[in-house]
C-alpha cells in the first residue's frame, strides 16, 4: 500500500465541486481538527456517498450522544458474524480518547474517504471498525488554552469526559456510559487488533511517533512471543518505509531518556490492556505532542497503513494465535495478577533524543531543565521489556456471585461472559475469601479510594444459594477477564475498585454490658475457643490489656458474628 503524504493530498485536485470530501484538517492547511458535529456529519457523508462505509449509532454516552462506530467493508457486509465466517481480520480503531489529542481523528476521516475514492486499496482480507470520536464530552469542552505545550491544532477538547473522568483509565470498572458502550462494541467486533490513538507528553526527542504495545509475556504463550519478536518489528520496519522510525513509549524514570526506560504496564484498566483480556493484539500509537500537527497527523495515518499491511500479510497467522489462545486459557490451571519489570534483562534500542542541560529559569532563577534541538544524538538505550508473573491463583471451576451484586454483573454481562442462573434454592460447600487486610488510597484516583496489598484468608464453607444466583464456569475465553477481576487480590480487580466495599462495615453487633453474660457462657461451653483467648492474651500484652478487645475476640468466633462482615461474596466451586 502506498504511503498518504499529507502535504500532497492537499493539493490533489476536487474531482467536482459535489466531490469536495476535504476535511476540516485539510481545508485549514493542517492548522486545525474537527469539532465533534463536523466528524460525526462527515462520516455521515461517507455513509452516504460510498456502498463500502456504514456508520452505525451504538450505546450512549455520558454526554448524551450516542457513541459511532464506522466500518469500512469493501464487499458492503457489514455483519461481523458474517465476516468472521468469511475469515476477515478485524481491526478496531479508537480515536479521541482524550479529544485533545485528536490525530487519529483526523487521519481516520481521510483513511476512510481515500479507501472509498480508491486513491487507497484496502486488502481484501481486511476490515475496518472505527470509533471517530470516543470522549464526545471532552471534545464540546474544546478551548485552545488545553494541553499548554502541545503544537497545534489550533483548538480541541479536553481531556475529561462529561463526568471529568479519564476514559484511558475506565475500562475495567466502566464507570462511564462511554466505556459500557465500548465494551460492547469490543464484544461485537471481537478484533484482531486495537489500536487506540493517542498523543504523548514527556521528554523532547527526534521521533515523531512512538508506539505503546501489550507487554509481551502479559499477553502470554505464542501470542506474547509472536508480538515481541514478529510483530512489532514488522510494524517498525514498515513506518521506516513512511520515513518514520519508531521506539517504543517514552516511559523513562530518570529526568531524561538517556538512562533508558521500562515497558509501560499496561493493566486491565488501560484500553491495551483491556484487550489483551480477550486476546487480542493491543497497540497505543503515541505522536510527540512538540512535533506540527501535520506531521503528527501523517505519521498516525502511516502507522494505520502499517497496520492494515502487516495484519492482511499475516492474517492467517494472526488468527491461528488468537485461536490457539482461545483454547488454552480455557483449560489454563493458575493465572498471574501480578507482573514486575525484570530489571536483569533488556533490549538495545536506537533512541534519536537531543541533548539536555541546565540554565537558570527566567521564572524562578533556579536550574530548570531544557533540551537542546541544535544537538541531536542517536545512541543505544536499554529498553526494559520482560516482566515477571507473580501472585498466582489458582482457577476454580466456576464462580458463585449471589444476584443482589448487580453492578458487577451487569459488567460480566456487557462482557458477553457465560453465567447460568442457579433454577432452586442450592447448598454447596463452597471455597470462600474472607478479607484480612487491605490498604486504602488517602486521596481518590478516578472517583475511586482504590484498595492495595489486599490480604485474604481463603476456607471451605457451607453456602445456601437463592435461586437466581449466578454459576459462571471457567471454561470460557473469558477467563482472564474473570480471573483479574473476581479474584480480590488483583491490581485491577472489582474489590479493589470498591464494589465490593458494603462487605467492609459491620452491620450487626453487640452491646457491651449484655454481651459480657453471653460470652462468658459461650466460652464455658466452647473450651476449645477459651483456650484459644488465653492464648492470645499470653501472646499480646496489648490484647491482655484491653477488655473490649476479648470481648471482640470472643463474638467473631461464635455463631452471633455477622456471617457476611469481611466475607467475599465471589464464590469459589473448588474440586
Amino acid at each position: 500500500m502506498k504511503p498518504l503524504l499529507i502535504a500532497a493530498a492537499l493539493l490533489l485536485p476536487l474531482w467536482a465541486a459535489s466531490q469536495d470530501l476535504r476535511t476540516r484538517f485539510e481545508r485549514s492547511q493542517g492548522k486545525e481538527t474537527a469539532t465533534y458535529q463536523e466528524c460525526i456529519a462527515y462520516y455521515q457523508l461517507l455513509d452516504q456517498r460510498f456502498s463500502q462505509i456504514k456508520l452505525l449509532e451504538m450505546g450512549p454516552t455520558d454526554a448524551g450522544f450516542p457513541l459511532h462506530l464506522a466500518i469500512y467493508s469493501a464487499q458492503g457486509d457489514f455483519d461481523f458474524n458474517s465476516l468472521r465466517k468469511k475469515d476477515k481480520r478485524i481491526i478496531l480503531i479508537n480515536n479521541g480518547i482524550h479529544p485533545g489529542e485528536p490525530d487519529g481523528i483526523d487521519a481516520s476521516m481521510m483513511l476512510l474517504r481515500n479507501l472509498a475514492q480508491g486513491r487507497e486499496q484496502l486488502p481484501e482480507n481486511i476490515v475496518l471498525a472505527v470509533i471517530p470520536l470516543y470522549n464526545i464530552g471532552g471534545a464540546l469542552n474544546r478551548s485552545p488554552y488545553y494541553r499548554v505545550d502541545q503544537n497545534g491544532p489550533a483548538a480541541f477538547g479536553s481531556r475529561g469526559n462529561s463526568r471529568n473522568l479519564d476514559l484511558n483509565r475506565d475500562f475495567i470498572k466502566a464507570d462511564s456510559r462511554n466505556a459500557r458502550s465500548f465494551q460492547q462494541i469490543f464484544q461485537l467486533t471481537d478484533p484482531d487488533v486495537f489500536i487506540d490513538n493517542h498523543v504523548s507528553n514527556g521528554a523532547d526527542y527526534q521521533h515523531v511517533m512512538t508506539l505503546l504495545s501489550t507487554q509481551h509475556n502479559k499477553l502470554g504463550g505464542p501470542m506474547g512471543e509472536y508480538l515481541n519478536k514478529t510483530f512489532e518489528p514488522g510494524i517498525y520496519r514498515l513506518m521506516k518505509t513512511h520515513g518514520f522510525d519508531l521506539v517504543p513509549y517514552v516511559n523513562h524514570f530518570g529526568e531524561t531518556p538517556d538512562s533508558g526506560w521500562v515497558e509501560f504496564a499496561d493493566g486491565p484498566r488501560y484500553s491495551s490492556g483491556y484487550a489483551a483480556l480477550f486476546h487480542t493484539f493491543g497497540f497505543v500509537p503515541e505522536t510527540h505532542m512538540l512535533k506540527p500537527y501535520p506531521q503528527r497527523v501523517q505519521a498516525t495515518y502511516a502507522l494505520m497503513q502499517s497496520f492494515i499491511s502487516f495484519v492482511s500479510q499475516h492474517s492467517e497467522q494472526i488468527k491461528a494465535l488468537r485461536e490457539q489462545a482461545r483454547a488454552a486459557v480455557k483449560t489454563q490451571a493458575a493465572f498471574p495478577l501480578e507482573w514486575t519489570p525484570d530489571m536483569h534483562r533488556y533490549s538495545n534500542i536506537t533512541f534519536k533524543g537531543y541533548a539536555a542541560g541546565y540554565k537558570p529559569s527566567e521564572v524562578s532563577g533556579l536550574p530548570r531543565l531544557y533540551y537542546d534541538r541544535n544537538r541531536p544524538y542517536e545512541r543505544q538505550i536499554r529498553f526494559y521489556n520482560h516482566a515477571e508473573p507473580g501472585n498466582f491463583v489458582q482457577k476454580p471451576e466456576a464462580y458463585i456471585i449471589p444476584q443482589g451484586w448487580w453492578p458487577v454483573l451487569d459488567l460480566l454481562q456487557n462482557n458477553k461472559v457465560m453465567m447460568q442462573r442457579l433454577p432452586k434454592d442450592t447448598t454447596l460447600v463452597v471455597e470462600v475469601y474472607h478479607i484480612e487486610d487491605y490498604k486504602t488510597a488517602s486521596r481518590p484516583y478516578e472517583g475511586h479510594y482504590l484498595h492495595s496489598q489486599v490480604k485474604v484468608r481463603a476456607g471451605k464453607d457451607s453456602i445456601t444459594f437463592r435461586k437466581g444466583d449466578y454459576y459462571i464456569p471457567l471454561n470460557q475465553v473469558a477467563n482472564r477477564y474473570l480471573v483479574e477481576t473476581l479474584e480480590p487480590t488483583g491490581g485491577d480487580s472489582f474489590f479493589a475498585w470498591n464494589f465490593f466495599d458494603s462487605i467492609l462495615g459491620q452491620k450487626e453487633g453487640y452491646s457491651s454490658y449484655v454481651f459480657e453474660d453471653t460470652a462468658a457462657e459461650y466460652l464455658r461451653r466452647h473450651p476449645v475457643i477459651k483456650a484459644e483467648l488465653e492464648k492470645r492474651k499470653a501472646a499480646d500484652s496489648a490484647f491482655a490489656n484491653s477488655a473490649a478487645a476479648q470481648l471482640r475476640f470472643v463474638y467473631r468466633h461464635s455463631p452471633y458474628a455477622e456471617p457476611g462482615y469481611l466475607r467475599y461474596p465471589v464464590y469459589r466451586v473448588v474440586r
